[in-house]
């Protein structure tokens, strides 16, 4: 069982520089969730902000982000190299962690929040792109999956350490705030120190303008295809945060409400790595339909269930789903693009699938007030159908190709 386990993970055929990449994940993603875990309660309850406040920060700031990707992804590209680029990301990110602490007013929180996620957002086409230049075509989805899986710890692990601290320092939120810079740093350190990116191919094709239609032309249908069923796909997966409402509204406690994230991505970490290392052993197809139908599974069960236990159930099909198709989309981008746009083609990749995601969550939200919970999770599974439906076009012009 053992052996057969470990050749399906192939753990030891994975690069190092991926694990480390990994690492670095993991470690920005545990420092980032344990202060935006509490930023909110602390706006409101210590700084007395208005929850609408609140979401302007949150709104500004993501939209920062996904337009941020898009420019990072197609820089890295002409300029024939990743690695310090994603690390100035992180770099960013980490040098704005002590501002949350030592912040007095608002504006030093918002200009913090902002600049941190200008840093997501320059770090994450590179660093995907430098993911697929890693690795071989046949390990593509084990690289990406224990990406997924490796960033998904940081995220479980990050509220955690928040309860945690918070109940050890007598919910003093500076002093934990102080704590997540640690892990910040830990995370620069190892892009720094421990990813190698590998040296250009001699006769590898330059990229001098990006933007141009004769480059963007190179993205085939091959490419845009994976990019529209993923758009289709993203406008049934809303925000998590609706997982969050539906679990207060069959009756769980707000004190532990965000034991419902805890869950959602054990199941995804536990998961993801699996998922792209069969998609590399059996074709990627096969692992998307599994992972689209639990959507589709986990939205009727979150409609129909009116009990904590129920909607627990929801909440674990839905990190199953995103396990076994996240990492899978990434694999699916790296497979189509040319390897020196791949920089460009991520970038566009995360900046649909940002739009798409915020035209989703505005639907479920609407929804949501005019018809109720169950009205935004069936309208969930109905979107994810036509994008299970759009699967055997992605297959004939990605797969067959």
């Amino acid at each position: 069982m053992a052996d057969k386990s470990r050749s399906l993970f192939r753990w030891r055929e994975i690069p190092g520089s991926v694990w480390a990449l990994g690492l670095v994940s993991l470690f920005m993603d545990l420092s980032s969730e344990m202060i935006h875990a509490l930023l909110p309660l602390y706006l409101v309850t210590v700084l007395g902000t208005s929850t609408l406040t609140v979401g302007i920060i949150e709104g500004i700031a993501e939209a920062t982000a996904s337009i941020t990707k898009i420019f990072s992804g197609a820089l890295s590209d002409y300029l024939g190299k990743r690695k310090w680029l994603a690390a100035l990301g992180y770099g960013l990110a980490a040098f704005t962690k002590p501002v949350f602490p030592m912040a007095s007013s608002i504006a030093w929180l918002t200009a913090a929040r902002f600049v941190d996620r200008i840093g997501k957002g320059i770090r994450g086409a590179p660093r995907d792109a430098l993911v697929a230049d890693l690795t071989p075509a046949d390990l593509r989805g084990t690289a990406f999956g224990l990406r997924q899986s490796l960033d998904t710890v940081g995220a479980v692990l990050g509220p955690l350490a928040a309860i945690v601290f918070m109940a050890a320092f007598a919910d003093n939120f500076t002093a934990v705030f102080w704590i997540a810079v640690v892990p910040a740093f830990i995370s620069l350190a190892i892009i720094v120190f421990g990813v190698r990116e590998p040296e250009r191919p001699l006769n590898a094709r330059p990229v001098r303008s990006p933007f141009s239609r004769a480059e963007l032309t190179r993205l085939d249908a091959r490419y845009w295809v994976v990019v529209g069923v993923s758009a289709i796909f993203t406008l049934a997966r809303f925000s998590e945060a609706f997982l969050l409402l539906r679990a207060q509204s069959v009756g769980l406690d707000v004190t532990i409400v965000p034991a419902v994230m805890v869950v959602m991505n054990v199941v995804y970490t536990a998961s993801a790595w699996p998922a792209g290392a069969l998609s590399d052993r059996n074709g990627r197809y096969g692992v998307l339909i599994v992972g689209f139908g639990l959507l589709i599974l986990a939205d009727l069960v979150l409609a129909l269930g009116n009990s904590v236990s129920t909607v627990m159930i929801g909440v674990a099909l839905w990190g199953l789903h995103m396990g076994l198709t996240q990492g899978l989309l990434a694999a699916l981008v790296a497979d189509t693009a040319p390897p020196e746009l791949r920089g460009t083609a991520f970038g566009m990749f995360n900046l649909v699938s940002g739009v798409a995601l915020l035209a989703a969550s505005i639907v479920a939200g609407a929804l949501w007030d005019m018809i109720g919970p169950a009205g935004t999770f069936v309208a969930g599974a109905l979107i994810t159908a036509v994008a299970l439906a759009a699967l055997p076009l992605l297959r004939r012009t990605v797969e067959k190709a």
